[in-house]
């Protein structure tokens, strides 16, 4: 019976019972509405104005009847409840908003943007007989589901009041009149035996409560008004040839009030951009701000890859955050994980009562390391739900790039699994077809609908072509983070000085690859937690030793090709790992030991920005030259880093021993005087202000290490120096 399919939210479809339909028995139209503890109903014809019917319950509670005899055509109408208490509501029927709710689904898979054009709750104003009427559609993928309820405050989170109705093709839709932003919901599903799951957020919510409700929130994405023309306007050239130093942090733990509160996205947006413009940082990285459920996760199990976490304000906040970074001239990229997701109950897990978005074999669909779902990448609806999740972020939040967190999980179908816990591909191997295929399909789409924009690759494999053009075989990334120098480079870093002498290729080896793709230098997050120490306590030796061990590894990493990252306190020579849960150490810099990291690395950001040859042939064997790579026995480095077009040229050196190097000599591509930029020695930095010999040099015509012309200077102990020539 209907009344019982009704009372037990199991009609899938509500709109062939319910509203006006021709009278089944005869002449005239049948109303049939669906109230739950209503105890009377009237019904005001809107065309006329006037009352047309007072109804009681037909059959059983809830379900009310009557029929307009003379009727032919439908009419709008207006419903006023009464219930027991003696208080009445006023509201129009969603059962009469048929076309409206089916408006527009037909269209949504044509391109992936549609999908959050028309999935989720979309704010719509729709005709109805002549008169305009506001309310929200929503709509949700479920396609094994037997029935699906919407259900928030606006229905007492009553899975009776308001059955969706289910399309051809799998989605359930209703739009329901009168409902504005604000308004929380989610969906009560029935899977295919019929039994009721766990309330589900929605999978394209636009926002999203935290814990313990985890409720969607109606969203409207056109009234935040930007002001950042000007920013994109200017984003129009090739990435690779701008500079990029990249500040790399975790929102929730950059800096807290006192009480241990996170700062808000509005307070971020002055604090934040005022401390990222003031070090000389191109770039802001923020580890996911999807919403997820678990803090303790960093935003790496993501629930909501259409919502920015409410842990820090509004989806208005942050875009008010991302507005603030664009006009100081700060650039933002999110990190984006299309890679797995968690198993939470009200997630994308199971969501219909079957593997929706997961693989169903859990050889493919479950992830040993992180114990969490896989994406089915080889299903259309989920390769069209990533791809349409990272347009939302370019589209919506102005976003600058993704970085797509650990893409290697995803291109091969062995990662981190032993032997029989794969299932290996067609062909035998174990390279996952369907994710390398999303991959470069999602590169496509980024590129070609948002040229300014810049995607990046966690990957950590030797896997060819990550930062190549998919038309020439690549995955079609813009940049590749270098894992194997941050690596190699560490691990020589990490070893007393004596020793250091014996692992010289470890500095030097990242140049013999370095061609193959656009790589990111990256002293990432991943690096400073789980026992592997601060970028300070890596470093071997006394506290002296410790932090010039370090001023010199970051100026040889600003002085060597490629785009560079650091992750938030490592300008503080922090000694603690980051820890989630706390601020960083900024009482460090009451220190001068701190301080001075902190001058540093705001300088060599500044140096890098000034001068193009540090940047911009990052990429093109005619901007880098070794001078000196193969003096291991006294742990020296020298480069020579080149711009053609501007002929701007930088000299960089360093020295990786404790030992000053007195009357070292130094090739020099012209003649004329030298000078010396930038010493990570300097007392202004708390290094030793070692003499070099003075702040300037004459270039001699002596030809040395492939150079016509040649300085004499002192190399300080565990420094890095850039050179310039003086105009």
């Amino acid at each position: 019976m209907l009344v019982e399919r009704l009372a037990n939210a199991a009609c899938p479809h509500p709109f062939s019972q319910l509203g006006l339909h021709p009278n089944p028995d005869g002449a005239g139209l049948k109303l049939t509405l669906w109230l739950p503890d209503a105890s009377a109903v009237k019904v005001k014809d809107l065309t006329s104005g006037k009352w047309v019917a007072t109804l009681s319950p037909a059959l059983q509670p809830g379900l009310f009847e009557t029929v307009f005899i003379r009727r032919k055509n439908p009419f709008p109408y207006l419903l006023q409840l009464q219930y027991a208490d003696g208080s009445t509501v006023e509201q129009l029927d969603p059962y009469q908003f048929q076309a409206a709710a089916f408006d527009g689904l037909s269209e949504m898979t044509q391109r992936p943007e549609n999908l959050y054009a028309t999935l989720g709750a979309q704010l719509r104003t729709v005709s109805h007989f002549e008169r305009s009427v506001e309310g929200v559609r929503f709509a949700v993928y479920a396609p094994s589901a037997t029935s699906v309820s919407l259900i928030g405050d606006f229905n007492l989170w009553d899975g009776r009041r308001h059955p969706m109705e289910r399309s051809l093709c799998g989605h359930w839709v209703l739009f329901v009149p009168g409902l504005k932003a604000g308004e929380r919901y989610k969906f009560e599903i029935k899977d295919p035996m019929g039994n009721r799951l766990p309330h589900k957020s929605d999978p394209v919510g636009f926002y999203s409560e935290q814990y313990p409700s985890f409720a969607s929130v109606v969203y409207d994405h056109e009234q935040y008004q930007w002001q950042d023309a000007s920013w994109q306007q200017s984003q129009r050239n090739d990435k690779r040839e701008q500079p990029m130093s990249i500040y790399e942090l975790h929102v929730g733990s950059w800096r807290r009030h006192a009480n241990g509160d996170s700062l808000s996205w509005r307070e971020l947006a002055t604090e934040l951009v005022d401390y990222v413009r003031e070090m000389g940082y191109t770039h802001i990285e923020l580890l996911p701000v999807s919403e997820h459920p678990f803090s303790g996760s960093w935003g790496y199990q993501p629930t909501g890859m259409f919502a920015p976490t409410s842990r820090y304000g509004s989806a208005d906040d942050f875009k008010y955050f991302v507005d603030a970074c664009h006009q100081a001239g700060i650039g933002v990229i999110l990190d984006w994980v299309p890679a797995h997701f968690p198993s939470d109950a009200h997630g994308l897990a199971r969501f219909d009562g079957t593997p929706l978005y997961e693989y169903e074999d859990p050889r493919r669909g479950w992830h040993p390391d992180w114990n969490s779902y896989i994406y089915d990448v080889g299903r259309d609806t989920v390769r069209q739900f990533l791809v349409a999740s990272a347009l939302y972020w370019l589209d919506k939040f102005h976003i600058d790039g993704l970085r797509v967190d650990a893409v290697a999980s995803m291109l091969y179908l062995d990662y981190s699994r032993n032997v029989g816990e794969w299932v290996p591909n067609v062909d035998g191997g174990n390279h996952n077809y369907e994710a390398i295929s999303l991959l470069k399909w999602f590169n496509e789409e980024v590129y070609g609908k948002y040229p300014h924009a810049m995607t990046i690759a966690e990957e950590s494999t030797a896997f060819a072509g990550v930062s190549r053009p998919t038309f020439l075989g690549g995955l079609g990334f813009g940049f590749k983070w270098n894992m194997g120098w941050m690596h190699d480079t560490l691990s020589y870093m990490q070893k007393e000085p004596v020793h250091r002498r014996y692992h010289h290729n470890e500095m030097t080896f990242a140049m013999v690859y370095h061609y193959d793709e656009n790589f990111i230098l990256s002293l990432s997050h991943d690096e400073v937690v789980h026992g592997k120490h601060s970028m300070l306590y890596k470093m071997p030796g006394d506290e002296w030793q410790q932090a010039a061990n370090l001023r010199a590894y970051m100026g040889y990493m600003y002085g060597h090709p490629g785009k560079k990252l650091n992750f938030m306190g490592t300008e503080l020579a922090q000694g603690n790992e980051w820890n989630h849960d706390a601020q960083l150490a900024w009482h460090l810099l009451d220190y001068p030991k701190h301080l001075g990291q902190q001058r540093l690395i705001r300088d060599l950001n500044r140096l890098y920005r000034e001068h193009a040859a540090l940047y911009r042939a990052d990429y093109e064997q005619g901007g880098f030259r070794w001078l000196d790579h193969q003096n291991a026995a006294e742990s020296i480095l020298a480069m020579l880093r080149s711009d053609v077009q501007s002929g701007d040229e930088v000299v960089v050196v360093s020295s990786f021993t404790p030992v000053p190097r007195s009357r070292y000599r130094l090739g020099v591509p012209a003649a004329g005087q030298w000078r010396v930029a930038l010493n990570t020695d300097s007392e202004f930095y708390w290094g030793s202000n070692f003499d070099v010999g003075g702040l300037s040099f004459m270039a001699e015509p002596t030809p040395w290490q492939g150079m016509d012309y040649s300085i004499v200077i002192d190399l300080p102990p565990l420094s890095t120096l850039f050179i310039t020539q003086e105009s």
